[in-house]
């Protein structure tokens, strides 16, 4: 059996006719006709029945036509797959992502992914709930923390690492804590965005075994990565960020670092796309990008 002779059986069950399946494959009737009985004979059945006056598909011939659709199907879109695997960048890229999200990180992200395709546009909407990628039309999401289980596929771009800050003006006023438990004396800045938990602070040390947790009231609640940043930076209080997005400012000393080595959990980063559609050239390259620039931490 090969592919050819499924081509003609599909071109006559769909066409009603040996004659008609000959015009649209642009072959003689004689040579459909030869094809089909050379696949009868292979297989051992009649797919077609044929008098005089007319021609109906058998059950067998139901069957086969069936699956050969669908192997004919499988390998057209395989080859769709990969000619546009060769293909340039073109048209818009539609992006969701959360507002807590590093909005520096995405943006600067569209941004190299726009000048290295000019045949690109691009629309990023920030939105404090996730959005429905399939029935809102966008083609992939970035996407921060556990993903849970759904028809979206995704794939890793990078992890955050975090630490605790302060500014040195607010060290200079209330002290740092030596301990995790000293965070019950100081003014805290809770972050509330995606996926936070509720006020508790995990923290973990690389030489113990388990990670101890606070939950001490927040001075300032913030549902914005920017947000914490300024007001760390304004004196207000302690607060979490990702290393990679403190780097210069602590090495200017604008913020210190708090309770080093202690640590919150890093948090995972993800792209993530509808599972139902193979990746297009503009999506595989944003993605490609986003883990070639996805930041490192900076020693905090």
């Amino acid at each position: 059996m090969t592919l050819d002779q499924l081509r003609v059986l599909v071109k006559v069950v769909d066409a009603g006719s040996f004659t008609a399946a000959a015009d649209v494959l642009g072959v003689q009737r004689s040579h459909v006709s030869r094809v089909i009985a050379q696949l009868e004979a292979e297989l051992g059945v009649t797919l077609l029945e044929r008098t005089t006056r007319r021609q109906s598909v058998s059950e067998a011939g139901r069957a086969v036509y069936e699956r050969a659709v669908g192997v004919l199907a499988a390998i057209e879109d395989t080859v769709r797959v990969t000619q546009d695997a060769q293909a340039q960048p073109q048209g818009q890229l539609r992006i969701t992502c959360g507002v807590a999200f590093s909005l520096a990180a995405v943006g600067s992200w569209v941004e190299t992914f726009l000048e290295r395709h000019p045949q690109c546009s691009a629309e990023i909407e920030y939105a404090s709930r996730e959005l429905d990628l399939v029935h809102e039309g966008f083609d992939l999401a970035i996407r921060a923390g556990p993903l849970p289980d759904s028809r979206l596929a995704a794939r890793r771009l990078g992890r955050f690492d975090y630490g605790l800050y302060a500014s040195p003006a607010y060290a200079m006023r209330f002290g740092l804590p030596s301990t995790p438990a000293g965070l019950h004396e100081h003014r805290l800045i809770v972050f509330t965005g995606d996926r936070a938990p509720t006020r508790a602070w995990t923290l973990h040390h690389p030489q113990r075994r388990e990670p101890v947790c606070i939950d001490a009231p927040a001075h300032l609640r913030v549902n914005i990565g920017i947000g914490v940043r300024s007001a760390l930076l304004a004196g207000l209080g302690i607060g979490q960020l990702p290393q990679a997005e403190v780097g210069e400012l602590v090495a200017s000393g604008r913020l210190l670092t708090v309770l080093t080595p202690w640590q919150p959990p890093a948090v995972e980063v993800f792209a993530v796309f509808p599972s139902n559609r193979y990746l297009t050239p503009k999506v595989r390259a944003f993605v490609d990008l986003a883990q070639e620039m996805f930041p490192k931490a900076s020693p905090g």
